[in-house]
């Protein structure tokens, strides 16, 4: 009786060391598969600190320095069509005569807004829609963008232009002349420099017109 009580154990163990030897995985397989989870960690960890910088170089870039519009309309016509998209700078900006800004919004008119600086504070403005003309210190202006003449509109030209441009404050008409609605409507007024978001430097798109805006 117990000699065959021996053979079954003996069995037994040789099943189970059987068993261990063919199924059992290998403890080296455990450490490998942690070492590459740590692995693949790591390298999105050091990615990461190579992305982050450069993301928050653009946003400081985008907020302080230059930001991307949509031209809405077509009071600039010939120089910006509705739909161009057009780079905008804003740092340290000052407004002169001849520049394309970008502004908020008008005295009435709620909306941002893209017009040409006609005058800057402590100049004077005059226009003669008889001769179409625009004069400023005493000077005609040259105006080579306006494709067609001046027309007097009494609704759009109800703002009182002041003898002298105030301080802190510029006059901006559009391009498109008589489409325009600008600093001759009280809607729009004398723009507040504070109000100016920058100035337009570049057309983005469409890539047919590409390039530097004058």
């Amino acid at each position: 009786m117990t000699d065959d009580l021996n053979f079954l154990h003996d069995e037994n163990e040789d099943f189970l060391r059987a068993a261990r030897d063919s199924d059992a995985p290998e403890p080296v397989s455990c450490v490998n598969t942690i070492e590459e989870k740590k692995s693949v960690v790591s390298s999105a960890f050091e990615w990461l600190q190579l992305l982050l910088p450069a993301m928050l170089v653009v946003v400081l870039l985008l907020t302080f320095v230059m930001r991307m519009i949509r031209v809405d309309g077509s009071s600039m016509m010939n120089t910006l069509f509705d739909g161009d998209l057009v780079f905008v700078t804003n740092l340290l900006y000052q407004p002169a005569d001849g520049d394309i800004i970008v502004i908020s919004h008008g005295q009435e008119y709620p909306k941002p807004i893209i017009k040409r600086v006609i005058a800057t504070e402590g100049q004077t403005v005059k226009i003669d829609y008889d001769n179409n003309r625009v004069i400023v210190d005493g000077v005609v202006i040259d105006e080579p963008y306006l494709h067609e003449e001046m027309i007097y509109n009494q609704i759009d030209n109800d703002q009182e232009i002041p003898e002298v441009i105030p301080e802190g404050k510029v006059f901006v008409m559009g391009d498109n002349r008589n489409h325009s609605l600008d600093s001759r409507s009280q809607k729009v007024g004398i723009i507040d420099k504070t109000d100016i978001i920058g100035k337009a430097q570049l057309v983005w798109w469409p890539f047919s017109r590409f390039g530097f805006i004058n």
